[in-house]
């Protein structure tokens, strides 16, 4: 099941997102060879592959936090520019979070360092169910709740284009189900969400579309039903990727 062939060169204005021949080395070898992505507007797009498949590298090149040795990254119909993180949200390894403040007040920090009002802190932290913390210290919070606290701030700027790396991990089921219903209402408001993760089960409750990637390289891409026809989204999973159950979280 090779990937759609398209162009991402010749009509990247169609995409929120898309690369070229998006291509990193390390020591010679490379963790990610030669990927085409396409995301559109108004979806949720699956990022999935085992651990070490190349996602996260992926994820920095798409930010500006790692220079790709060979390719391109369109945002927003162009070639990758700073200023268009403007209107990027990301969550990559989490934000530099204050130990010693609150979660409104980390919030608050945050929107001075990027000039927006303080208005929105208030509804985002109802927004990630951080509302009841009051005057609780971040250096006390639980990994769920400072993964609820990294998408808070990456809500912040109100963006047009919503990238996550891992956003599950440490969530209760009750996170779990918030988080689904937030990037849905993310999505249906037009906007884009790009999700990388391997947990099968998750993907496949909140994405539009997936791109799998396996050994750096792209091995479907398309529509989320389009992966697994048959509904057997495990064996499809496996099939392209080599891996194994016993191998996937």
């Amino acid at each position: 099941m090779a990937p759609e062939p398209h162009d991402p060169a010749t009509d990247a204005g169609r995409y929120t997102l898309a690369t070229v021949g998006l291509t990193k080395l390390f020591r010679g070898r490379p963790a990610v060879s030669g990927l085409d992505l396409r995301v559109a507007p108004g979806r949720v797009y699956g990022l999935l592959g085992p651990n070490g498949a190349g996602k996260s590298t992926t994820l920095k090149m798409l930010l500006g936090l790692l220079p790709p040795d060979q390719g391109t990254v369109y945002l927003f119909g162009r070639p990758w520019q700073r200023s268009a993180l403007a209107a990027v949200g990301a969550s990559i390894e989490g934000p530099a979070l204050y130990e010693h403040l609150s979660a409104a007040q980390n919030l608050e920090v945050h929107a001075r360092l990027l000039r927006l009002p303080r208005e929105r802190v208030g509804r985002l932290l109802v927004d990630v169910g951080l509302d009841r913390t009051g005057r609780q210290k971040v250096r006390t919070f639980s990994t769920g709740m400072r993964g609820r606290l990294a998408l808070a701030v990456a809500l912040l700027s109100d963006p047009a284009l919503l990238i996550l790396d891992e956003p599950h991990n440490g969530l209760d089921p009750e996170g779990i189900v918030a988080l689904r219903r937030l990037l849905r209402g993310f999505a249906a408001a037009g906007r884009t969400v790009v999700v990388s993760s391997h947990v099968l089960g998750e993907v496949a409750q909140i994405a539009d579309d997936a791109g799998v990637i396996a050994g750096g390289r792209l091995r479907y891409q398309g529509p989320l039903a389009g992966l697994a026809p048959d509904g057997d989204l495990e064996r499809a999973y496996f099939a392209l990727t080599g891996a194994t159950l016993a191998g996937v979280a």
